[in-house]
């Protein structure tokens, strides 16, 4: 798979083995109770491809920082939600983190629409998402790009002192 056009000056692209540490490095820095339900990450840090996680299921997007370097600003990770043959046409989202300097310049965007040409590509009809019902701003791009909510898991889980719900979204990749 070659770069994927998501916006001119932030190209989005699959992630390779050696983007491993700035992977790492940015889920770390990106961790909130906003959007993440597991614990916040402590060292030692686990390697963030395994073989659950493999560099194939990300996508990155690359954007300069405020001293003209080229960085690692986001990704994406798109999957098959479940291993069964009656299930290939979907595609589901599980992750997309953007880097506290580079928000703000459609990175999410980008790469939101990068997943859905890629799973497109992997002839999926359907894309699929969870996103937890606090976090305002990921849930207006998604709408925006059209997901819409497909359910609703009430107070699904127990984060930062509050029950938060778990939303699922989803929406068609037919043209």
């Amino acid at each position: 798979m070659s770069e994927i056009p998501a916006h001119p000056a932030h190209p989005v692209r699959p992630s390779v083995l050696s983007d491993e540490a700035a992977l790492g490095e940015l889920d770390r820095s990106t961790w909130s109770t906003l959007h993440a339900v597991s614990p916040r990450p402590q060292p030692p840090y686990p390697p963030f491809f395994d073989d659950s996680h493999r560099p194939p299921d990300f996508l990155v997007a690359e954007a300069r920082d405020a001293a003209g370097e080229v960085r690692l600003a986001g990704y994406t990770r798109l999957v098959p939600p479940t291993p069964l043959a009656c299930n290939t046409h979907v595609r589901q989202i599980q992750g997309l983190a953007v880097a506290d300097w580079a928000r703000g310049r459609g990175i999410a965007r980008g790469l939101l629409r990068a997943a859905m040409a890629v799973a497109r590509n992997q002839e999926a009809n359907r894309i699929t998402l969870r996103v937890l019902g606090h976090n305002t701003p990921a849930r207006a791009l998604y709408a925006s790009e059209g997901f819409v909510v497909e359910g609703v898991l009430p107070s699904e889980f127990f984060l930062g002192g509050r029950y938060v719900d778990d939303v699922l979204m989803g929406r068609s990749l037919a043209p």
